[in-house]
């Protein structure tokens, strides 16, 4: 069931620039719940009841993206790297590839039976093999792991196999490593393992609760939801939700603070030249 807007609530999608700091308000919205930007050329793509859209990054109206008879999305959906394709999540568990000016569906994903949903985060730099976060109920259990497939389809590669809550995979710009966050040294916390050798690295390691790793195209950062100590999972409408940038030396930057957190950044949403990023958030 796709997300709502409570009574006063509003949808604000926003740009960042990672420099200065200074943010500038693209739409909002008083009727629409719309989440997870992805910046593609000079549009932002959105999901919103179950649907699809694109809006300027200049500002304007949102233009619905025809799905071809995709089920209802949820906010996990990437954009290919030559910009014609965009992936989606749909919420009969499956990925489906569309075309990004709208038509046909294709479904990418495998049948691995009722109990195993595909939520998607990210594609590799080649645009051939897509990262998504597998979901399996065992025994009553939710089990999440990192898996890979093929965009023009083909068979699955499970890229970590433990029972911690792993989540947000995306690759890097040089398609050597997948970034994600897990629950493996606790609470949630960024990493990052190799592609290929399944070297793991720890890239966090504070008291706040760290998700949706988003590497910068140009390696020089990646961008981040941190939320408050103690956050369980990553909630909608929480207060003091931060975007922060970990850069390449290892220094910790804080961009703005807001309430929000599902549907803020759940997906890539980096300008092509890193120099801003695209976020939502929910006031009330």
């Amino acid at each position: 069931m796709p997300r709502t807007l409570r009574p006063g609530q509003r949808a604000e999608l926003y740009v960042v620039d990672v420099t200065s700091g200074d943010r500038r308000l693209v739409h909002s919205s008083s009727s629409l719940l719309f989440e997870a930007p992805n910046w593609v050329g000079d549009e932002l793509v959105v999901n919103g009841d179950g649907r699809l859209f694109s809006v300027p990054v200049a500002g304007g109206e949102p233009r619905e993206i025809e799905l071809g008879g995709v089920p209802d999305i949820n906010n996990d959906h990437v954009v290919s790297p030559d910009g014609r394709t965009v992936y989606v999540s749909a919420e009969d568990g499956h990925l489906y590839a569309v075309p990004i000016e709208g038509g046909p569906g294709r479904r990418v994903t495998n049948d691995r039976g009722p109990d195993f949903h595909h939520y998607l985060h990210g594609v590799s730099p080649d645009g051939e093999t897509l990262a998504y976060i597998g979901l399996e109920n065992r025994d009553g259990r939710r089990i999440t792991n990192v898996w890979t497939i093929p965009s023009a389809g083909g068979a699955d590669a499970q890229v970590t196999d433990n029972e911690f809550a792993d989540d947000g995979s995306e690759y890097g710009p040089d398609g050597k490593w997948i970034y994600f966050n897990s629950e493996r040294a606790g609470q949630a916390q960024l990493f990052r393992i190799a592609v290929g050798s399944g070297e793991v690295e720890q890239l966090t390691n504070d008291e706040r609760v760290n998700w949706f790793p988003h590497p910068a195209p140009d390696g020089s950062a990646i961008a981040y939801v941190s939320f408050p100590p103690g956050t369980e999972g990553h909630p909608a409408d929480i207060d003091d939700v931060r975007l922060r940038l970990l850069t390449n030396d290892g220094e910790v930057r804080e961009l703005t603070q807001l309430f929000g957190g599902q549907g803020t950044m759940n997906v890539p949403s980096w300008s092509p030249d890193s120099t801003q990023f695209a976020y939502v958030t929910y006031p009330i």
